[in-house]
């Protein structure tokens, strides 16, 4: 079981106007500050704005350890999913074949981008419960020698599993192919050094670990992979390579900024690096997460995942299997009191999730944990114990 972790920090601030908190994998509650950069408005083309945009991606670069000067980052607009194909369309050749790796939607999302490319790929899909493992991994490697790349989910949020990435790399690497990873929910929190972790590409998003708000995100490759990448997009919005050369050349996006959306960011960069960087983003999500676990669990509420898979970013938790309860009723009481909870997003078991990341802390977390007593006990659920046969479901797939 998940230890408490003691920790005596001052509450962080309530969010703004009365908001609730967004328990939620992103877009989450934000800082005030990262609220008030986006007042002014910046014109695109404006030596301010160039420098705004330089200066981002310059400490986007300095979260990933690169030393060597090997990569670049290429801001995108648009939500992570727009990334995910921009990289899968610009760094995969129109004759390269791609290993999806799944288990929830996101890696399924992944493969169905692959479908709309028209581009080889193949699955292994791991289900809701489970990682992929780095020897079977090479198994489908050494299986399929037509697979020239590999996409790794490095948080997969529908469950809430944090997956094994230097595992996976490892494995990746000895059989001489080349990885991608979408690490939308992790990046920023969950350490991916490009020195430890061999990969091409990687893709984040501005509402997610950094704590900005939606409307872009970037990816960061190996320069010389953006280089090959000339020509290969599918799409004219999309192209990496394009929106690279444009970027260095200009100082300029392609096309029209997010431009308030970057003003936030800049500012959440700045909120991250006082706070610590990765290590000190990471660790606080990980306090949220244990008081937060060891609450509902204290309410009789069960994770889908063991504790070794849980990630700092969100954890599912099985719909109770009391007759009163019901997920609708609960996400409302919830929200009475201030925190908007997100759905289930599985097709086994009903369950629901809550969120680890956003401008909250421990305090706010056992918040939560009241809050939910407070909604079994009007709903008149007197525990929040799961049905039998989630648990066996559990058991089963996991085995």
């Amino acid at each position: 079981m998940l230890a408490e972790t003691k920790f005596a920090a001052e509450p962080l601030p309530s969010p703004a106007l009365g908001e609730p908190y967004l328990l939620t994998p992103g877009p989450l509650t934000t800082a005030y500050s990262v609220k008030q950069a986006m007042l002014r408005d910046w014109g695109s083309w404006d030596g301010d704005f160039r420098a705004m945009t330089a200066e981002m991606r310059a400490r986007l670069l300095a979260l990933t350890g690169d030393t060597r000067d090997e990569f670049d980052c290429v801001p995108m607009q648009g939500s992570g999913s727009f990334c995910v194909e921009a990289m899968l369309g610009s760094f995969v050749p129109k004759d390269g074949k791609v290993l999806v790796l799944a288990n929830g939607a996101y890696g399924l999302r992944a493969a169905q981008t692959m479908q709309y490319l028209g581009r080889a790929y193949t699955l292994i899909d791991k289900g809701d419960y489970l990682p992929p493992r780095g020897d079977e991994i090479a198994a489908a490697l050494d299986a399929d020698p037509a697979i020239t790349h590999v996409i790794a989910i490095h948080c997969e949020t529908s469950s809430g599993i944090l997956n094994p990435v230097a595992e996976i790399a490892e494995a990746v690497q000895a059989k001489g192919r080349k990885l991608l990873v979408d690490s939308m929910s992790a990046f920023g929190a969950v350490a991916l050094d490009v020195n430890d972790i061999r990969c091409e590409a990687m893709v984040s998003s501005a509402n997610k670990c950094i704590e900005g708000v939606p409307g872009f995100g970037f990816i960061i490759a190996r320069k010389s992979e953006l280089e090959a990448a000339k020509g290969r997009s599918h799409s004219l919005s999309l192209d990496v390579h394009a929106q690279w050369a444009h970027m260095n050349k200009t100082g300029q996006w392609r096309y029209t900024p997010p431009t308030h959306v970057v003003a936030a960011f800049l500012e959440a960069l700045r909120q991250h690096e006082a706070e610590g960087g990765v290590a000190g983003r990471g660790a606080r999500y990980v306090r949220n997460r244990d008081v937060m676990v060891a609450g509902m669990r204290g309410l009789g509420f069960e994770t889908l995942l063991k504790d070794r898979w849980l990630s700092p970013i969100i954890v599912t938790f099985f719909n109770p299997a009391h007759a009163n309860f019901a997920f609708d009723r609960f996400y409302e009481l919830m929200k009475d009191k201030g925190f908007i909870i997100y759905p289930g997003k599985l097709t086994v078991v009903d369950s629901f999730r809550v969120g680890c990341i956003g401008q909250m802390d421990e305090h706010v977390m056992r918040r939560v944990v009241e809050a939910a007593a407070q909604s079994l006990d009007e709903m008149g659920v007197d525990t929040a114990a799961p049905p039998a046969a989630a648990i066996a479901e559990r058991a089963k797939l996991a085995a």
